[in-house]
């Protein structure tokens, strides 16, 4: 049976004056699944990210998220598509004069629609869902670990209880204990929540822990896309560099058929 695609992307072209950074893109995201992008430096990873998030115009071509054109003339869906959405940013963004609970608080707020109550419920029950005491609420994002900083930026992320989550650079900046238990954290919140999770990432540890399929950006479009053993069997110069080296190699040494990547 198919699936049905969640994101489909046709004839994308991204043109920044004369630099073209994507050229007849094509892609399809399935509910329910891991989508990990790779590509080399410029090849336009986060600014696909962006587009697929409405933040951002192609030069040409159509997004539809959820079945909606995100850019028709009447895109009076915009903003009910971007709460259906949540974003870790690489280095977590919270807002440094804010505290943990008025961080993941704040979407909330600007629902508008919410009591105050409410609100301190469902903050301390993302921050739960992300393992972060309740004590922490009240610190500033400059007393926090970076793990922790990732964590509360994952709950705010969580907050409006997206279906669709993007993910830049999830464990850019842990250590390999923090990366490994943030990697167990994704894996948990996707099964538990039926989250479909798009993430650009350069760790390969993360990237085969994760992801059910890969998509590698090279020569202005997506030259390939499969579950991890497909596209290590593609060939392509890019392929060959960053997954076949030294640290692809160590990744691979772990990498077997499971569940989770056979979705």
């Amino acid at each position: 049976m198919t699936r049905e695609h969640i994101i489909e992307i046709r004839d994308l072209r991204t043109q920044f004056g004369r630099a073209v950074i994507h050229d007849q893109l094509e892609l399809q995201v399935r509910r329910g699944e891991i989508l990990s992008i790779v590509g080399g430096s410029g090849s336009g990873k986060t600014v696909l990210m962006r587009q697929m998030l409405g933040l951002e115009v192609p030069t040409r071509g159509n997004i539809k998220v959820f079945g909606e054109d995100l850019h028709a003339p009447q895109a009076r869906h915009l903003d009910y598509l971007r709460k259906r959405s949540g974003m870790l940013f690489q280095h977590g963004a919270l807002y440094s004069a804010m505290s943990v609970f008025d961080n993941v608080a704040q979407p909330m707020r600007e629902l508008g629609t919410l009591s105050e109550d409410l609100i301190t419920d469902l903050v301390y029950l993302k921050l739960h869902m992300v393992d972060i005491a309740f004590e922490h609420a009240r610190k500033m994002p400059s007393d926090l670990s970076g793990g922790m900083i990732k964590r509360i930026a994952l709950a705010r992320a969580l907050a409006l209880e997206p279906e669709l989550l993007f993910l830049d650079e999830p464990t850019a900046g842990l250590d390999p204990d923090r990366s490994d238990s943030f990697v167990e954290l994704i894996l948990s919140l996707h099964q538990q929540l039926r989250l479909t999770v798009i993430m650009v990432t350069h760790d390969l540890d993360s990237l085969f822990a994760l992801s059910n399929r890969i998509a590698v950006l090279a020569e202005k479009r997506v030259v390939t896309i499969g579950t991890p053993q497909e596209v290590l069997a593609f060939k392509h110069p890019f392929i060959n560099s960053f997954f076949l080296g030294g640290r692809g190699q160590r990744a691979m040494e772990v990498l077997s058929p499971t569940p989770h990547q056979e979705m």
